[in-house]
């Protein structure tokens, strides 16, 4: 077995065996706190560019299934039901104990296989408890996995550009994916039409996707209507879409990159069509009403975080995946702000007061974690 080390940018070193594609890659090093759903977690397009640390101790046990399709009636749809997207967004996995022998009914493949195929690496044999509380007390971080045949000096200018420290062992320097427009490395290229089924099918969603999710596209497709998914720079209102309403979709990054994004959203918001945001959706819908955006210290990527619907004091369990959240202070008038996290109070949600716009920071879609809050969609639904 190969030795492989996650060197972060503070300096330290974790020393663990490669499993998973022999290589080396860099990223914001985050945690995860979830107990399942690796194969969900690992297709999320929000985690673009990062290096995942799971805290839970043995992963891998289950395996990998074959892809399905989602199927709504008779119709089949190609959209995955069983990954988040096509491909692995993670740039590396950390854990505690990877578990090479598998067991379960839909399982075809190792993960270990399934991550040499995409060209992903995984460090085992980490202790992650102590990572975690690392990085929980020193904040996300860069990181690299460096494997036993790496040759760190083979490194790429893009990298030499998005310098954050280099030391005397490593000369090669860490890349900073918040530096980048990731959504643009997710976002599909073409618009593509879903058509719904049944009476609902004359209603039209645009979803703008900034790296959207699979289970929020079944999400709307299981409610019959027509979902018109555009990339996240597309000017739809320009082209003269027809659409009775608009979904903000989840996604990497920094929204502060993501202006044009923003000048749609205004153009939709002037009509005063529906728009129902998730994530970064949330996140941009704040900043079309003139809100601000900040990064959170180790950011919320887990599968039971608590919020509070403010106006109702309904405590949902949520699925979270993000690192930037909204600051509920500088929200654009008429809006306020809906939804609060009770473990550090920053804000999960956001509404207008008289208009049909609203959005939540968590992900109602779950997949991983649970389905309280996929009540959600219907509310959309009904303001069409």
């Amino acid at each position: 077995m190969k030795k492989a080390t996650l060197l972060l940018e503070d300096g330290t070193k974790w020393n663990g065996t490669l499993f998973g594609a022999d290589k080396t890659v860099s990223g914001e090093t985050v945690f995860n706190t979830g107990m399942m759903g690796y194969p969900e977690t690992m297709t999320d397009p929000s985690y673009e560019g990062q290096i995942l640390v799971f805290t839970y101790p043995m992963i891998g046990n289950y395996g990998v299934p074959d892809d399905k399709k989602i199927k709504v009636g008779k119709k089949v749809f190609n959209v995955s039901s069983v990954f988040e997207s096509s491909r692995i967004h993670v740039s590396a996995i950390i854990v505690s104990e990877y578990s090479e022998n598998f067991s379960h009914f839909e399982a075809k493949k190792s993960l270990d296989k399934w991550m040499k195929e995409q060209g992903i690496p995984g460090i085992t044999g980490i202790d992650t408890r102590a990572l975690t509380k690392h990085l929980r007390e020193k904040g996300a971080m860069l990181g690299k996995v460096k494997t036993q045949s790496s040759n760190l000096k083979a490194t790429s200018q893009k990298s030499k550009l998005n310098a954050a420290r280099t030391d005397d062992e490593d000369p090669r320097v860490f890349w900073d994916p918040n530096k980048e427009n990731l959504v643009a490395k997710v976002s599909l290229k073409k618009p593509i039409e879903y058509k719904g089924e049944g009476k609902m099918a004359k209603k039209r969603v645009v979803c703008m996707d900034c790296g959207v999710k699979n289970n929020s596209i079944r999400a709307f497709l299981e409610k019959g209507v027509t979902l018109i998914r555009v990339p996240y720079d597309y000017d739809f209102v320009a082209k003269g879409v027809k659409f009775d309403g608009l979904f903000l979709s989840n996604g990497p990054g920094d929204p502060s990159m993501m202006d044009l994004t923003v000048a749609i959203i205004k153009k939709v918001m002037a009509m005063k069509k529906p728009i129902f945001g998730i994530c970064l959706g949330n996140q941009l819908l704040s900043r079309a009403s003139g809100a601000k955006t900040y990064k959170l210290k180790y950011g919320h990527r887990s599968q039971n975080q608590p919020c509070m619907d403010l106006e109702t004091k309904k405590c949902y369990v949520t699925s979270q995946n993000h690192g930037y959240t909204v600051d509920g202070k500088t929200l654009g008038k008429g809006f306020k702000v809906w939804f609060e996290n009770v473990n550090d109070k920053t804000v999960e949600g956001v509404k207008h007061k008289s208009l049909p716009f609203f959005a939540v920071q968590f992900h109602p879609e779950a997949c991983p974690g649970p389905k309280d809050s996929e009540e959600l969609f219907g509310k959309f639904i009904d303001l069409l």
